[in-house]
């Protein structure tokens, strides 16, 4: 039904890109593609070593420790989401 995209047809495709979004948001837009692909990349790596590790080889250990949280690190550069966040426990005063 469709055929293969050849040289016309991808820069029309950018062109309504480029309509839709404007030059000015798309560096933006491919900026926060790559962290949030490197992010789901950490998070499939983190999955599949953490199943290696704790697939049970024998009978359950009840002496083991829980596994320790995971935390995401930013991205070098990337200032805003580096920083630990306090969230409020009661807003209202009373």
């Amino acid at each position: 039904m469709f055929g293969r995209l050849g040289a016309p047809e991808i820069i029309l495709i950018l062109v309504v890109i480029i309509l839709l979004f404007g030059a000015k948001k798309l560096p933006d837009m491919a900026r926060s593609l790559g962290k949030s692909a490197r992010i789901l990349k950490s998070e499939a790596k983190a999955m599949k070593t953490e199943g290696q590790e704790t697939a049970p080889a024998g009978p359950p250990h009840t002496d083991e420790q829980p596994p320790a949280q995971r935390t995401i690190q930013a991205a070098p550069g990337d200032v805003t989401s580096s920083r630990p966040v306090t969230e409020p426990t009661d807003t209202t005063k009373r």
